[in-house]
């Protein structure tokens, strides 16, 4: 079990590190955001879950508890972080941030 939280936890730090170069390398704010919202959301649930899986390495009913406590933590991460991505994306539309087109760039 100790295997399965370490190689979790380390995949989730690798979605991180992945979304971290999104956010460096793409060219504007949508693509940006995409790139941030979907791998920080993967990330964090993978963690979280090799956190919950360390935590039932001693069985008892009291880690059961703070366990499936850390598993609502993770079903809200999986639904909270896309939907205020979301939000944040609507409102960049609503104030007129333009999307980035290849013309912006030419070579």
């Amino acid at each position: 079990m100790l295997w399965i939280a370490g190689l979790l936890v380390v995949a989730g730090i690798f979605f991180f590190a992945v979304g971290v170069l999104g956010v460096l390398r793409f060219p504007d704010f949508y693509t940006r955001l995409h790139a941030a919202g979907k791998c920080d959301s993967l990330a964090a649930v993978l963690v979280i879950f090799g956190i919950a899986l360390y935590n039932l390495v001693d069985f008892s009913p009291l880690n059961l508890l703070v366990s499936l406590k850390i598993l609502a933590i993770a079903a809200f991460v999986f639904v909270a972080s896309p939907t205020a991505t979301h939000a944040v994306t609507e409102a960049a539309l609503i104030i007129g941030v333009e999307p980035w087109t290849k013309k912006d760039n030419p070579q």
